[in-house]
């Protein structure tokens, strides 16, 4: 049996059912690719900003805890280290210390490897390994600021995730523990809710870390140590996995590693064939660590472009926005494309960076549609 019993499923292969621990999902939302990774369907991502729990996506690095730990959530643990009054604190006591909520893209550092042509390995994502959800908890801050502060000469905050470790391996070759830039200690928080709702096993419950603007794995899951510490840790997910590298070369933790997002889109329907006439072309954008600014449209594989038109509220910096462009087809074959421009001005690349893992896909060309119009 593979490391773990993770092993994805063949391509073309789909099991008929869920998982126990996802099983609340809607199935037909879902391309399930293995018992712990679940894309969103492109057509299941809809025109709303937020993404419903039951059609966003599942990617765990290990098996998930047992479901006791969300039915008896208050008395979750966590740790809190590198701070001048350094303890463990419960779920209920970070409830009574501060609340807030942020609406941020979830997205999964390989949402894209589908379609790079080396075929880097890891699960094929092609747009549905991402979502826009809302969080609520603690400010990290505020904690922080309840226990006197970060020490001196930190420079990361390093987060472990609760899994039970499988035996017989070295832990560090396993272990889900990331460190990001203290910087984002302005922005991050523990969150107990999802959309409104207790946090589900399946996304991380009872508490995970969540920081805003950066890519799923720094959004560590069952989160059971929070430390602020002078280096990056030595875990293998760190040290040399989400590294950008060349194809086959090894990982280093020299690389830069997957911390904040890039700015990115696609089209989210039509999708395969359409009629004749006025049509409405929708889609998703995202500015990555910051705001999106724009989103433009071609019907002509990225030719010529128009501006689209933004669909819903704006949550935040952090979140995506539904766009909509109105448009006349005429029969034949179309390329529909999309490309979004950021806040800081930074444009969506029409080409990919080739890199082993095929980590950080945001070229718009790759990511476009052929439509046939009738």
């Amino acid at each position: 049996m593979p490391l773990l019993g993770l092993a994805p499923l063949a391509r073309g292969e789909e099991p008929k059912s869920l998982p126990d621990y996802a099983a609340w999902k809607e199935r037909n939302a879902l391309i399930v690719h293995s018992a712990n990774t679940m894309e969103t369907r492109r057509d299941a991502i809809g025109a709303g900003v937020v993404t419903p729990s039951d059609r966003l996506f599942v990617r765990n690095n290990l098996p998930t805890p047992p479901v006791e730990v969300v039915e008896n959530a208050d008395a979750w643990e966590v740790s809190i280290e590198g701070v001048r009054n350094a303890r463990s604190l419960t779920l209920a006591e970070l409830k009574n210390m501060n609340v807030t909520s942020v609406t941020t893209v979830l997205q999964c550092s390989g949402n894209g490897r589908a379609f790079f042509p080396h075929g880097a390995s890891g699960t094929q994502w092609s747009v549905g390994a991402a979502g826009c959800v809302v969080w609520t908890g603690v400010p990290l801050k505020d904690v922080v600021e309840e226990l006197g502060g970060v020490e001196d000469g930190m420079s990361f905050i390093t987060s472990t995730g609760g899994e039970e470790l499988p035996a017989g391996l070295d832990p560090k070759t396993v272990i889900v523990e990331r460190s990001v830039p203290t910087r984002a200690l302005e922005t991050a928080i523990l969150a107990w809710a999802m959309n409104d709702e207790p946090l589900p096993l399946s996304h991380g419950g009872p508490l995970r870390m969540v920081v805003p603007g950066y890519y799923g794995v720094n959004n560590v899951k069952y989160v059971k140590r929070v430390a602020f510490t002078d280096k990056e840790t030595d875990a293998k997910i760190q040290a040399s996995g989400y590294r950008i590298r060349d194809v086959g070369k090894s990982g280093a933790p020299e690389q830069p590693s997957m911390w904040e997002m890039n700015v990115k889109s696609w089209i989210t329907t039509p999708l395969e064939k359409t009629h004749k006439g006025r049509n409405l072309i929708y889609g998703v954008a995202m500015g990555g660590a910051v705001a999106v600014e724009s989103v433009e449209v071609s019907t002509d594989g990225g030719e010529t472009w128009q501006e689209a038109r933004f669909v819903g509220p704006d949550l935040g910096q952090y979140a995506w926005r539904p766009f909509v462009f109105a448009t006349d087809l005429s029969p034949g074959e179309v390329r529909l494309v999309s490309r979004a421009t950021s806040a800081s001005g930074e444009t969506q690349p029409k080409g990919r960076t080739d890199n082993e893992r095929g980590y950080g896909h945001n070229g718009w060309e790759d990511h476009g549609v052929t439509v046939q119009v009738s």
